[in-house]
């Protein structure tokens, strides 16, 4: 197959060291402790600065280079919108298609809305389910739901908004466009991404469904943050199976790889073009849905609007044009950032705890083109984080866990069994060495140990990456057996965590 790669290896186009792009990131690094980075930075259209630091696995000596795979999480949506183009274009599939013509048994909550779902509502997060729900049919990996499951689960998620009324986040509709992809295009998701995305554009390197972590090698692992060291978690096996994920954030890329995809975008090429239609291109990279504008990107940026298309983020940063995406997985961040009319931008990927880390050099990078005369730096940006982040804790609703202790089975006697809940499935409340353990029948990491804090019981997680989560029981009554609600313990934790939806009913004694 003909490539359409105009980059090349990016060495080819490597400029020196840059002193300005240099301080950014060494400060980044220093103020974050980050365990790897890989950054790139394009202007007028060429790369001219490319950047890696830290290592693969926190003491390995494996050091980061622009070959290094990372997980690019919801970085992939736009690649899955760029697949679904790439079928408009060959006449496969249209934008206002109803769903159903391509999924018979697709089912949201309400039959309206699932008989009026289009091709385009799969993307533009407006769909009516509540932010972040039902992810924990994806997270945390690995787990055994299927994306029939999914499609399945979709019908019992009652919806938090009317259907496109506001924008709430998800990613379960992402991996139904993946299927409606496969559906269309006559092949799987993932044959569809490599023979139509990957092969064309030349990204050599992103890989997506099943690899060989050896074969293919240089393969970055997630880090969390204990005790101020950078400790590798979630690390791969040496076979890396295929997740259902992948159409909403499943996909690895490099450095080079991305700076390819980016000035795909950028500066595309007559048979870049031809790859993608400039139609396309424009549909995907248009305002579908608005998003608020918080009051720190008004401080910031002095942005007026922001809003969704298919895949990707835009707003307005110091009156340039901004589009953009993030990715977030545990231990693993990510930032896309295009300045389509300066025919510029960046991307960076890191592979540790970098939430502020990526807000703080996704601003300083774009000031730099936005607002070359702003003085703000790296540490200004960060310590109004840390201000706002102690603003918020001194209001938080987060109750202090510290006194809490393990149930016992006599404590939990009435409550014990098997639980069921329409989409997520079977759970077990048993006693296990004089302790209650919960655990997920398709989740297994969804497993720990179920704890007292005064007249209330909680989940305390194995993995403590996991948010904890209130356990709220209610007697049977009428026909009705014993039902179990959970809660975020830390309400503003991560959305995806949607315990909220869950619904559960006991069916069973413990065995």
């Amino acid at each position: 197959m003909l490539l359409l790669v105009t980059l090349g290896a990016t060495a080819q186009t490597l400029k020196s060291a840059n002193p300005t792009y240099d301080k950014i990131v060494d400060a980044v690094i220093a103020r974050y402790h980050l365990p790897g980075i890989a950054v790139g930075v394009i202007e007028n259209g060429q790369v001219v600065y490319v950047r890696t630091a830290g290592e693969t696995v926190a003491g390995s000596g494996q050091k980061i280079t622009p070959q290094t795979l990372f997980k690019i999480a919801s970085n992939s949506k736009a690649m899955t919108t760029a697949l679904l183009g790439r079928l408009v274009d060959q006449g496969k599939l249209h934008w206002d298609d109803p769903v159903t013509k391509y999924l018979p048994q697709f089912r949201m909550h309400d039959p309206w809305v699932t008989a009026n779902m289009r091709v385009a509502d799969l993307l533009t997060h407006s769909s009516g389910l509540p932010e972040g729900g039902g992810d924990l049919m994806l997270w945390p990996e690995p787990n055994a739901f299927t994306r029939a499951d999914i499609i399945h689960g979709l019908a019992f998620i009652k919806p938090g908004y009317s259907f496109r009324s506001q924008y709430q986040y998800d990613n379960l509709l992402y991996v139904v466009a993946g299927e409606v992809a496969a559906a269309a295009g006559g092949a799987p998701y993932e044959t569809l991404m490599r023979r139509e995305v990957f092969e064309p554009l030349g990204l050599s390197r992103c890989q997506v469904g099943a690899w060989n972590r050896d074969a293919v090698g240089n393969v970055a692992q997630p880090h969390r943050q204990d005790n101020g060291h950078n400790v590798a978690i979630d690390e791969d096996a040496a076979l890396i199976p295929a997740i259902s994920s992948a159409p909403a954030g499943g996909i690895r890329c490099d450095l080079d790889d991305m700076l390819s995809w980016a000035r795909n975008w950028l500066v595309p090429t007559p048979a870049q073009l031809a790859w993608l239609s400039p139609a396309q291109r424009q549909i995907l990279q248009a305002p579908h849905m608005l998003i608020p504008v918080s009051a720190q990107r008004r401080a910031w940026d002095h942005s007026h609007v922001m809003a969704y298309g298919y895949g990707w983020r835009m707003t307005d940063v110091d009156g340039a044009w901004n589009v953009w995406h993030t990715g977030t997985l545990n231990g693993m961040y990510s930032m896309l950032s295009l300045l389509p009319d300066r025919r510029s931008g960046f991307v960076f990927m890191i592979n540790g705890e970098a939430d502020s880390a990526r807000t703080v050099l996704g601003e300083v990078l774009t000031k730099h083109f936005t607002a070359p005369s702003d003085t703000h730096d790296v540490n200004w940006y960060a310590d109004a984080l840390d201000r706002a982040a102690k603003q918020h804790a001194a209001t938080s609703s987060m109750p202090d866990t510290s006194k809490q202790h393990p149930a016992t089975p006599s404590d939990l006697a009435t409550w014990t069994g098997i639980y069921r809940d329409p989409w997520f499935g079977e759970i077990s409340l048993c006693p296990s060495n004089n302790k209650v353990r919960f655990a997920a029948k398709k989740s297994p990491k969804l497993a720990g140990t179920v704890m007292r804090l005064g007249t209330r019981h909680l989940v305390h997680w194995d993995d403590s990456g996991d948010l904890d989560a209130w356990l709220d029981f209610h007697a049977a009554h009428d026909s009705q057996p014993i039902t179990l609600r959970m809660a975020k313990i830390d309400p503003k934790g991560d959305f995806s965590s949607d315990y909220e939806d869950l619904d559960f009913q006991r069916v069973g004694g413990c065995h």
